[in-house]
């Protein structure tokens, strides 16, 4: 069960949305010394107008590895979903160890006044720790 599972702290790995000659996109980011594998991502969006709730389908996306220092595309974006709560619930294995975290970028969060340039990546991003 989920609660016999010692889940260790997440420590240098970011999400990042980044704006490409493409489109936005959604990078993850392994700052660690150690290689990240068997990453999961679960994204979703999800938020209420005044007179409605919202929600996205939910995807789920499996990266075998992410070397120390380098980044992974997990998805493209749309615009159309920025004024929701997008998470991304990130699960990986370091050494036999599982780390778990949940990263949610805010409504109105993903905006151009919020961009920063991101080395890994050589573009800009809105990065999330």
């Amino acid at each position: 069960m989920r609660k016999d599972i010692n889940f260790s702290p997440v420590k240098d790995v970011h999400v990042v949305v980044a704006k490409t000659d493409e489109g936005w996109r959604v990078f993850l980011i392994n700052r660690n010394d150690h290689k990240l594998e068997n990453v999961m991502v679960t994204s979703r969006g999800y938020g209420e107008t005044k007179t409605e709730k919202q929600k996205t389908s939910t995807l789920r996306h499996m990266i075998p590895f992410v070397d120390p220092g380098e980044y992974a595309l997990i998805e493209p974006i749309d615009e159309s979903v920025f004024h929701l709560n997008n998470e991304y619930w990130v699960s990986y294995f370091i050494d036999g160890q599982v780390y778990d975290k949940k990263f949610i970028f805010v409504p109105d969060a993903i905006v151009e006044e919020n961009l920063i340039f991101i080395e890994e990546l050589e573009m800009k991003g809105i990065l999330h720790d």
